[in-house]
């Protein structure tokens, strides 16, 4: 591991351990921020809080509460994106999302990984790898994308798939693990 804090090492994708206190005081703020998300009614009043926790939010981007993420600060959705009822963003490290994807309810776009050591894995290291989603793209309710994956531009990915592997631009994928179909 490099030098640095925790969070410093965490933002680089380097391993780090969650339980830092700076680390858990943001996880509180984004669960704070959460609980004012999700029980905001107004369509219009959840952009402006989007825009308060994101990196960057494009114009007429939406997500459907309830929606979970680990902090906030490194997600950012293009213009027109929309995430529907119940989405999980574990954004350890950067979670790009290309303008005018469309992401299915019940998806997991998830950076964070652990070791596969089992003893390592104990110690409470983890670590994260970004995730990048194209333009226009369309995830399927339930799918799973797993760490380090990207998505290009106007590919699908079928509904309850576990995308392990990079998806080509204008791919369709489906399956577990997802493949080319």
């Amino acid at each position: 591991m490099s030098g640095g804090g925790q969070k410093a090492r965490m933002l680089a994708g380097e391993s780090y351990f969650a339980s830092d206190p700076e680390i858990v005081a943001d996880q509180r703020a984004a669960a704070e921020w959460m609980a004012r998300y999700n029980r905001t009614l107004d369509p219009a009043e959840r952009e402006p809080l989007l825009r308060e926790r994101f990196a960057a939010v494009g114009d007429g981007a939406t997500i459907r509460p309830p929606f979970h993420c680990d902090y906030g600060f490194n997600i950012r959705l293009g213009r027109g994106v929309f995430l529907n009822f119940n989405c999980v963003v574990l954004d350890v490290v950067e979670v790009v999302i290309g303008d005018g994807t469309q992401i299915g309810s019940g998806v997991q776009i998830l950076t964070a990984d652990h070791p596969r050591d089992p003893l390592e894995r104990a110690s409470g290291l983890e670590w994260g790898r970004p995730i990048r989603i194209g333009r226009n793209a369309w995830i399927g309710a339930g799918a799973l994308v797993m760490p380090g994956i990207s998505i290009g531009d106007d590919a699908i990915v079928g509904a309850g798939s576990v995308v392990t592997r990079d998806v080509p631009a204008g791919a369709t994928v489906m399956g577990n693990p997802a493949r080319v179909r």
